[in-house]
């Protein structure tokens, strides 16, 4: 039986591996990768730059606006932008007509500042593009402290009175004990970061997984060469087959998009040494690094890691057999896409409910999920980092994975070796619920 059963594992492996399809599309997912990693260095290579500012050309006809205006600009860019990103320019220019065909060619934006005797002054924007909302946003700030400065110094108010009357309100907020406040950033950062990158891979490997095997399971039953499998092994055999088949190609699927991340993290290494960047991946991500490794997260990755594996592992052989089940019982595409749709449906809900987890601190129902197969591979690690459950109930999830698996071995196999050999197409659940009572 062995022999029998590494043979259709080496053949099945093959169909998958063998081809032209898997060779191309492991080097879309090179480019892919790559392209990712290094995407502001390949806009700045065709003309691109996220570090150039936008130039912002003041003409003032009040003749004492200017000095106001770029004092307020700068706070309000550090308000909306935060300190050291200087993402505007700005330049005083006497009249509005000599900057109209450098705007027109090079793009900027031409603040034109007008005195009013009703508005104390008036503001005319003149721009090659729409002006984005931040940038409105902090031109408007600005302009209007402008007018609000003027209109005092019209008034007669000193300084020091608009300062009382404009000084913002200072808030001062700090946690009683900064380990809890080091550890509050490390959990942010973990699931703004690190989580989304690390959950979108398992529900697609997961979802490639089912449809893999049932489209490998139909295409056998398709051409009839499933009769001839079968006169020759057992279906027990051919069950396994497809099982570990599917799960050994996902996980070398997996280890090839981290060893591709590798590559696309050396060329930028390689790119910032030539000079094409200021920045290396290892500068960029090497803050994330150090908050988490200076809160009490980086010791719980010692068991949310392991934890972690062992449920993705036995989640994919979950998918595995019920995949191989449910096609089991199907003779064409369609058919299996009818009845994959309760398993499509729980890992939408796995994943939506792992992506926004922080949201539910506290809640019952979402710990009850945690417990749920197939959703505990995504939804445990994100609330044992959160601390919203212990390790004894992620130990209480595996355990339930392991049942899931041996019940659908059990019972999937009973539905599996009468389904197998059957082509008919009607009473899907029927024939189920009957192969069951078998």
């Amino acid at each position: 039986m062995r022999s029998k059963l590494n043979f259709l594992i080496g053949v099945s492996l093959g169909r998958k591996v063998k081809t032209k399809w898997f060779v191309v599309t492991q080097i879309i997912l090179l480019v892919l990768l790559v392209g990712i990693f290094n995407l502001d260095i390949i806009i700045r290579h065709f003309g691109g730059d996220f570090n150039e500012p936008t130039n912002i050309y003041v003409v003032d006809d009040t003749g004492v606006s200017y000095d106001l205006f770029q004092q307020s600009f700068l706070v309000s860019q550090q308000n909306l932008y935060g300190e050291g990103e200087e993402l505007y320019k700005i330049e005083q220019k006497e009249t509005v007509e000599e900057m109209k065909e450098v705007v027109a060619e090079e793009g900027g934006i031409i603040v034109h500042i007008i005195p009013s005797d009703k508005d104390v002054i008036e503001v005319e924007l003149l721009s090659k593009v729409t002006v984005d909302s931040y940038a409105y946003a902090a031109l408007s700030n600005s302009l209007n402290s402008v007018k609000v400065v003027l209109a005092m110094n019209e008034l007669g108010l000193t300084e020091e009175d608009y300062s009382k009357i404009m000084n913002t309100v200072t808030i001062s907020s700090s946690l009683i004990d900064e380990n809890e406040k080091t550890e509050a950033e490390g959990t942010e950062m973990i699931m703004e970061t690190v989580f989304p990158l690390f959950i979108l891979p398992i529900f697609m490997l997961s979802l490639f997984l089912v449809q893999m095997i049932g489209a490998e399971v139909n295409d056998e039953k398709t051409t009839r060469a499933m009769e001839v499998i079968i006169s020759n092994v057992s279906p027990k055999t051919h069950f396994f087959a497809k099982v570990i088949a599917g799960n050994l190609f996902i996980i070398g699927q997996a280890l090839l998009v981290v060893g591709y991340g590798g590559i696309a993290i050396l060329i930028r290494s390689l790119l910032a040494k030539g000079g094409a960047t200021t920045a290396t991946f290892f500068d960029e991500i090497g803050p994330i690094f150090k908050t988490l490794l200076d809160s009490s997260i980086g010791d719980k990755m010692i068991y949310v890691l392991p934890a972690a594996i062992i449920l993705i592992l036995l989640t994919f052989v979950a998918y595995a057999l019920l995949a191989g089940v449910l096609a089991s019982m199907t003779t064409t595409t369609e058919d299996y896409q009818q009845v994959q749709m309760p398993i499509i449906i729980i890992s939408l809900l796995g994943y939506y409910l792992g992506i926004m987890a922080g949201m539910f601190k506290g809640s019952i129902i979402i710990k009850i999920f945690s417990f749920v197969p197939f959703i505990s591979a995504i939804l445990c690690p994100s609330l044992l980092v959160l601390g919203q459950i212990g390790v004894i109930e992620v130990v209480i999830s595996i355990l339930i994975m392991v049942l899931t698996n041996y019940l659908l071995i059990k019972y999937g196999l009973r539905i599996y070796k009468v389904g197998i050999l059957n082509y008919s197409s009607s009473g899907l659940w029927k024939k189920m619920v009957k192969a069951l009572k078998q």
